[in-house]
């Protein structure tokens, strides 16, 4: 039906620059916009490219209803292009931000990436998909289908680079805003007269109950706006939204555990051997032992929370070098090659070798636990990982595994007594450093309020009890150890681990919890 109605563009100039405008004072909340989307791209249920949220402001009798037409914002830097690890995302010469489904992975970077929440999982093809600007119809000098069937004319698109296209004088005539300009992806969608509280998502209240509906539960976690130094607006309260579900579960906690294992196993084995440990070829191979079968497990875990685990061969095949999705599985390829030759060169006491692995062994090792910091740190959308002391943080968590590992090997295979002394010392040191790093995310200012917001759902929130875990059972409870039984310290090595699995769920896990849109 959409094509009886017809609006054919005037074919633009060479170095076209798409870009769009959502009028807000035009917008009636019709959702018509969201229904052609769907049309015309079969989009499943569930799962929206675009959509129309509305926010409440005020008490009755004097309420207010606020609309605002949410899409992929077609960014000029677009965070989810580079952190793609396949080039599934991809920027065309005309600045449309396209996808290709057959090319996608679906290991979900992007959607973490993404400060605007724009991407969604096709449950169907299990790709990613989003707005697109309808590039299929713009090739064929056709309008997108939401700009066709708007009745009030709400959206309109054009070259930005053409001063006199509708909407580059809409943009010059008018108080146009873009969302979170401070993120830097300078988006190409403009807005005119949208207000702040459906600007904004941090300044309204999401209650989980909508106008036709209630919210799905656990994602964004339900948010009141009582934090302190938190902006908010009275009374302002999400009236309809559409499900978004948290890109990354369960798994990558696990995963950041066991890569502190994998890596921290050689980080220790390679201090005991600078810092002249004795410790014979047998320690070389359990070294390798240990890493191996975490690393493993890391992989496993990394294969598996793909949406399509058959095609993870082509991070290595199609690599995108901006990823550090790429970075990290070419860093534990070389890892798990230097653990083959330790296992080696331990198991037929090849010394030589076994010395010569030393410091790659450890370069390797300290890179495995602290690649994901950058990886977090592609993740633009999650505020709560913009942490510049993030790889201080999980070279700490790596030393702290790597030493309670040894610790409980310890149980079985006695350690020289000089090593096991090192082997505590770095133990002790390690889960101190922790507790200061795990004491700072409550403590410490953070820089903006979405930070903040997760940091509060991490502490008092949603995920408190796997925080207090991982600071209580996971630091204090170990501490004492080292004041009162330090005997006993397999044990507190024991509860470290436990700790750190706890505290890594509740960090991965709230840095998703706050809503983006």
């Amino acid at each position: 039906m959409l094509e009886t109605y017809e609006t054919v563009l005037t074919p633009p100039a060479q170095g076209v620059r798409w870009g769009k405008v959502l009028d807000q004072n035009k917008c009636i909340g019709c959702h018509a916009c969201s229904t052609a989307c769907k049309s015309e791209h079969e989009v499943p249920l569930g799962i929206n490219r675009t959509f129309v949220k509305a926010v409440e402001v005020g008490s009755y009798p004097d309420v207010n209803r606020y609309f605002q037409i949410d899409r992929c914002n077609q960014c000029t830097d677009a965070p989810c292009v580079p952190v793609c690890p396949v080039t599934a995302m991809f920027i065309r010469p005309d600045g449309i931000v396209d996808f290709d489904r057959e090319a996608c992975i679906g290991c979900k970077a992007c959607m973490a990436a993404c400060p605007y929440d724009a991407i969604n999982i096709n449950p169907d093809t299990h790709s990613v998909e989003k707005c697109n600007f309808c590039a299929h119809r713009i090739d064929q000098g056709l309008e997108p289908a939401c700009v066709v069937v708007c009745p009030a004319e709400a959206i309109i698109v054009g070259d930005l680079n053409d001063p006199t296209s509708e909407v580059s004088q809409l943009i010059a005539r008018n108080k146009a805003e873009v969302r979170k300009p401070e993120k830097g992806t300078s988006p190409k969608v403009f807005y005119i007269g949208a207000h702040e509280v459906t600007l904004n998502p941090s300044v309204g209240t999401y209650t989980g109950m909508h106008m036709w509906s209630e919210q799905k539960e656990d994602y964004p976690v339900q948010a009141e706006n009582d934090i302190p130094g938190v902006k908010s607006f009275k009374n302002a309260r999400v009236a309809y939204e559409v499900p978004h579900k948290a890109p990354w579960d369960w798994r990558v906690s696990l995963y950041t555990w066991t890569k502190s294992l994998a890596g921290g196993s050689f980080m220790m084995y390679g201090l005991l051997q600078l810092l002249g440990a004795q410790l014979d070829e047998f320690w070389a191979v359990m070294t390798a032992v240990l890493g191996g079968v975490f690393l493993g497990l890391t992989g496993l875990i990394l294969i598996f929370d793909l949406e399509k685990p058959m095609r993870f061969y082509r991070i290595f095949t199609r690599p995108q070098w901006r990823s550090w999705l790429v970075r990290g599985a070419n860093i534990i390829m070389v890892y798990a090659l230097i653990l083959a030759l330790l296992f080696i060169g331990g198991l037929l006491h090849m010394s030589n070798l076994v010395s010569a692995l030393v410091w790659p062994g450890l370069i390797f090792g300290v890179l495995v636990v602290i690649y994901t910091a950058w990886l977090f740190g592609q993740s633009k959308g999650r505020d709560l990982w913009q942490n510049p002391l993030l790889p201080g943080h999980l070279l700490t968590q790596g030393f702290l595994a790597g030493s309670a590992a040894f610790l409980l090997i310890h149980l079985v295979f006695s350690l020289p007594q000089q090593a096991l002394t090192m082997v505590e010392v770095t133990f002790w040191v390690s889960l101190f450093v922790h507790l200061a790093f795990i004491l700072s995310e409550w403590w410490m200012p953070h820089m903006t309020i979405d930070a903040k917001r997760a940091a509060h759902q991490m502490v008092f929130g949603a995920y408190k009890n796997y925080y207090w875990t991982g600071l209580v059972v996971g630091t204090l409870i170990p501490l004492l150890f080292a004041f009162f039984i330090p005997e006993l310290v397999w044990v507190a090595a024991v509860l470290s681990l436990v700790g750190l699995l706890a505290y890594e769920h509740a960090y991965v896990q709230a840095g998703q919890s706050v809503p983006l849109t």
